[in-house]
């Protein structure tokens, strides 16, 4: 069998309001978890309890995404603003160190 080689380049991922959409998401799960809570009986009579706990785990598994994200922005705005401080310190004469972090 031959080894899959990409025809084409992968393409930069997208970039958008990831915090914004998760949290979005996030708070649709609760919500459609709360609107099911009572008709808890009815999904118990029909065994389709797996409904609403479907619903809260994708709530749980939503918050623990925001935690992600969040974190992941945070990041991101850290490096961007230490290679900001970096490209603009070059010219100004400092401590004498002039080796990179780690």
């Amino acid at each position: 069998m031959a080894k899959w080689t990409a025809k084409h380049e992968a393409p930069e991922p997208l970039e958008g309001p990831v915090v914004a959409t998760v949290t979005g998401g996030t708070i649709l799960w609760f919500a459609l978890f709360l609107v099911q809570l009572p008709f808890y009986g009815w999904f118990a009579d029909r065994d389709l309890l797996w409904w609403v706990w479907c619903c809260a785990a994708g709530g749980v598994l939503g918050l623990i995404g925001l935690w992600y994200v969040r974190g992941r922005d945070a990041a991101l705005k850290r490096h961007a603003a230490e290679r900001a401080a970096a490209g603009s310190g070059s010219g100004s004469s400092g401590s004498g160190s002039a080796s990179p972090a780690p």
